[in-house]
């Protein structure tokens, strides 16, 4: 009986592990295990001593140059003292491994792990810690390019909203705020696309959830999937929408975002202007992320519904309206967001 044809499948552990070991020259005592499915899939393989992260690309999410401009930043980062999760060269010096699995060709690649625990309620002096580590990525990578995708209104809004449109119709309130506000950021970036804004080459994925701190101030940013060209204060956006998601308290996230930007201007300058754009830049990355929900929907059809929509858009209404209602907030030195 001959196979039927698959758009996406698990590879097993135990395969995996083994391959890998062979590759990298690694003893008969590490194990593989499976960590989680998604956009990509994530393994981990370790023995007593030892712990590498694996990520098997899913076929067709990313080629093969998108894949090395990734592990080219990630190297520049680590030679620059910037904490980060590096690629491991295997026994041949290659970073990339190539497999045929029943949907077609799929890339690998081994990875440092990042010690540390994920700190989802961070202290102000993490927060003053990220800020500082931020900044020195972006100042490794200010007014650089990588050969992968520009983060630009048409990418994180106009596409987004295409895409989501295979799934849910155009007259849902939720569906026609998203179009409001893409129109209206995409105004406002294209008013400052020749301006003095600082660009270079951004993570759009730093959060909690894509950070290891230890100790509170060693913290390793990893999961630069998403790496690409933008405006830089696209990372510092994301960070805040989502720490302002998970802080209840106002107050506290406000002393968090005062902490994070003291931190940031430690080590490099923000302009008045960025900080005033923040807002608009967490709001359009979270619409981004729809898009890519509603572009990967073999991995997101659980969770990408209606009453999902209803949630996530609400989340970008209630960031939105809260700094449009906000009057007076001083966030760093006399610095209004």
């Amino acid at each position: 009986m001959s196979i039927f044809p698959v758009i996406a499948s698990v590879l097993s552990e135990k395969n995996l592990g083994e391959f890998v070991k062979d590759k990298y020259d690694l003893s008969e005592g590490f194990q593989c295990t499976l960590f989680r499915t998604g956009v990509n899939h994530t393994y981990f393989i370790s023995d007593k001593k030892n712990k590498y992260v694996i990520r098997v690309y899913c076929h067709g999410w990313r080629t093969k140059t998108e894949i090395q401009e990734e592990l080219w930043l990630l190297q520049l980062l680590k030679e620059n003292s910037v904490s980060v999760s590096f690629p491991i060269p295997d026994k041949e010096n290659n970073l990339i491994q190539e497999i045929n699995a029943p949907e077609g060709q799929r890339y690998i690649v081994l990875f440092s792990y990042a010690e540390g625990e994920k700190m989802r309620f961070m202290d102000n002096e993490t927060c003053f810690e990220m800020g500082s580590l931020m900044a020195r990525f972006h100042n490794i990578t200010s007014n650089k390019n990588i050969n992968r995708t520009n983060y630009n209104s048409e990418l994180l809004l106009n596409k987004s909203y295409e895409l989501l449109k295979h799934y849910f119709a155009e007259d849902l309130s939720e569906m026609k705020y998203l179009k409001e506000i893409g129109l209206e950021i995409s105004n406002t970036f294209k008013e400052i696309e020749q301006s003095e804004v600082q660009k270079g080459i951004v993570h759009l994925d730093i959060w909690y959830d894509n950070v290891s701190v230890n100790n509170k101030e060693e913290i390793t940013i990893f999961d630069f999937d998403n790496c690409g060209n933008g405006f830089l204060f696209l990372d510092i956006g994301y960070f805040f929408i989502q720490l302002f998601h998970i802080e209840i308290n106002k107050e506290i996230y406000e002393s968090k975002v005062e902490s994070f930007l003291n931190g940031y201007q430690k080590v490099r300058e923000i302009t008045e202007k960025e900080i005033k754009l923040i807002p608009e830049a967490g709001a359009s990355i979270f619409a981004f992320y729809l898009g890519v929900q509603a572009q990967r929907f073999d991995w997101s059809n659980i969770f990408l519904t209606e009453n999902y929509l209803k949630m996530f858009v609400g989340r970008i209404k209630t960031w939105k309206e809260y700094y449009e209602s906000k009057k007076t907030a001083v966030a760093n030195n006399g610095h209004t967001l």
